[in-house]
C-alpha cells in the first residue's frame, strides 16, 4: 500500500505539472486555446482512472499551485472549476462501482457507476463552473453587446453598404446575449466529455482500467430527469437578464448532453448498414457546417432516455 501511495502521489503530480502547461499554453496560443484547455482535463482524467482518487487529487492540487505560481491565482482558480475540478469528479464517478447483487444483479460482479449519470453530472459541473467564472470576471450583457459591435462594425469593413438601423442591432445583440453562453456551455460539455473518452481509452490499452470497455453507441444515453432540467432552463431564457443568460447556459450544457446521447444513438441504429460510414460523415459534416441538422440529433437524445449499468465479474475489467 505504501508503494501505491508513492506511485500515485508521484503519478498525480507530474499529471498536476502537464495540465498546468497545458493551461498555461491555451493562455497564450489563442488559435488552438479551446483544444489545449480541453486538453488539460487529459492528464487529470488519466491519473485519475488509472491511478485512483489520491493520484486525481494531488493532479489537481498540484496543477492549481503550479498555474497560481506561474501566472495568478486568478487563472489557477479559473482552470480549477472550469476544468480540472470536472476531471477529477468525472474520474471518480467512473471509478465507483458496486455489487450487482444490491441492483438485482448476479452474485459476483460488479455494477459500476452508469455512463448516463457520468454525462449528467459533467452537464451540472460545466453549468456551475461557468457561473462561477461569470461572477468573478462580472459578466453582463454588455460583453456580448461589444461582441456584436466588433462584429458589425467588421462586416461593414468588408461590405461597406452593410448598414443596419438600430432596431436590428439591438435585436442581434439580444440574441447575442443568449447564444454566447449557450454555445460555450455545449462546446465546453462536448470537449470535455470528448477528454474522457480519449483518457478511457489510454488508460484501457495501458491496462491500468478497472473500468470495463462499453459499448458507447448503446449505452450514452442522458438520464431521463435531465429532461426537466433542461425544460427549467428554457423556461429560464424568456424571463431576461441573468436569469435567461443561465437558462441558455443550462440548455446549452444539458442540450449538449443530449446531443451526444443522439449521435450515440444515431451509431447504434446504423450498425451493419452497408451505407453507414458515409451518412455518417454527412451527418457530421452537416452540424459542422450547418448547424440546424444538430436540431435532429437533439430530438433523438430527448427522446431516448436510460440508464445502462455496466457489470463485470469480480476483480475483472
Amino acid at each position: 500500500m505504501k508503494n501505491w501511495n508513492r506511485t500515485s502521489l508521484i503519478t498525480g503530480a507530474l499529471a498536476g505539472v502537464t495540465a498546468a502547461l497545458l493551461s498555461m499554453g491555451a493562455n497564450t496560443q489563442s488559435s488552438l486555446a479551446i483544444v489545449l484547455y480541453a486538453a488539460s482535463a487529459l492528464p487529470i482524467l488519466i491519473a485519475g482512472l488509472g491511478w485512483g482518487n489520491a493520484a486525481a487529487l494531488t493532479a489537481i492540487g498540484v496543477a492549481g499551485a503550479t498555474a497560481a505560481n506561474l501566472v495568478s491565482p486568478y487563472f489557477a482558480l479559473l482552470i480549477l472549476v472550469v476544468t480540472l475540478v470536472p476531471a477529477g469528479w468525472l474520474s471518480h464517478l467512473a471509478s465507483l462501482a458496486r455489487p450487482a447483487s444490491e441492483l438485482g444483479g448476479p452474485e459476483g460482479a460488479l455494477a459500476w457507476y452508469p455512463l448516463s449519470d457520468i454525462l449528467g453530472h459533467l452537464a451540472g459541473l460545466v453549468t456551475l463552473g461557468m457561473i462561477i467564472v461569470a461572477t468573478i470576471i462580472g459578466y453582463d450583457s454588455s460583453v456580448s453587446e461589444l461582441m456584436v459591435d466588433m462584429l458589425v462594425e467588421a462586416v461593414k469593413a468588408q461590405e461597406p453598404l452593410y448598414n443596419p438601423d438600430a432596431a436590428t442591432i439591438a435585436q442581434l445583440k439580444s440574441m447575442f446575449t443568449l447564444a454566447l453562453p449557450l454555445v460555450q456551455g455545449a462546446l465546453w460539455v462536448v470537449m470535455l466529455f470528448a477528454a474522457y473518452y480519449v483518457a478511457t481509452r489510454i488508460v484501457q490499452m495501458s491496462g491500468k482500467s478497472l473500468r470495463p470497455r462499453e459499448d458507447i453507441p448503446s449505452s450514452l444515453r442522458m438520464h431521463r430527469n435531465a429532461i426537466f432540467v433542461f425544460l427549467g432552463g428554457l423556461i429560464l431564457t424568456f424571463l431576461g437578464g441573468a436569469p435567461a443568460a443561465i437558462g441558455a447556459l443550462v440548455c446549452g450544457t444539458f442540450g449538449a448532453g443530449f446531443l451526444l446521447s443522439g449521435f450515440a444513438s444515431f451509431h447504434f441504429r446504423t450498425r451493419g448498414r452497408s451505407w453507414r460510414l458515409p451518412v455518417l460523415w454527412i451527418a457530421y459534416l452537416s452540424v459542422l457546417v450547418f448547424t440546424i441538422p444538430a436540431v435532429f440529433f437533439l430530438l433523438s437524445g430527448l427522446t431516448d432516455t436510460r440508464r445502462t449499468i455496466a457489470v463485470t465479474p469480480t476483480g475483472k475489467s
